[in-house]
This record gives structure tokens, sequence and C-alpha cells, in this order.
């Protein structure tokens, strides 16, 4: 069996860099960007769940299947008025392909 190289004890461990694109929101990472196909010209916040973290069924609006929990996923609300009824679960796919298709799903 190979043996590790002991580490060094002085070792300092770096901070993240600051010029990263997202901001931080508790413990994921938030980022804007353009929204769906017909609110293109709006800007929306992109916050991206684990797998581990996500506990609940939802429905994407870009295919209208479930997000089964335990799936890896998006939240994405409007930016300028944006609250926690305008939050839609998005699968990653679904939101990188928005600008070819439009929402299948409509909320009244």
């Amino acid at each position: 069996m190979p043996r590790r190289k002991p580490q060094r004890k002085n070792t300092r461990r770096t901070a993240p860099p600051d010029d990263s694109e997202g901001s931080l929101f508790g413990s994921a990472m938030m980022r804007q960007e353009s929204g769906p196909a017909g609110y293109a010209d709006e800007s929306f916040i992109v916050r991206t769940i684990p797998g581990a973290r996500a506990t609940k069924s939802y429905r994407c609006p870009g295919c209208d299947h479930d997000i089964r929990p335990g799936v890896a996923h998006l939240v994405t609300w409007p930016a300028e008025y944006g609250g926690a009824e305008d939050r839609r679960h998005w699968h990653t796919g679904c939101w990188s392909g928005r600008s070819t298709r439009g929402l299948t799903r409509r909320w009244s």
C-alpha cells in the first residue's frame, strides 16, 4: 500500500479570489443573468442548489417536468422586483437553453 507524504505544518490556505462574478448568499453563490425567451431584456438572479440541499419536489417552467428531491438545480427570480413568490426552480439544462424556447408553464 503506498504511503502518503506528510503535509507541512506551516502551510496556509489561500482565500478565494475577490474577482468572482457572483456574490455569496448564505452558503450559495448567486449571479445575475439575462432571463428566458420573452424576458431576455430583464435581469434575473440565479442561485445554484446542490443535490444534497434539494429536499422538495418542484416543477421546472422550462420543460414542465418534476425536479425531484436530491437533484441539483437552479433557483431564479427577477432582479428588480423579485420576491419569494417570484422564485422559480429550473433544471440546469433547461435554464441553459432558455434563450431558444419560452416558458412552458404560466402562472397567474
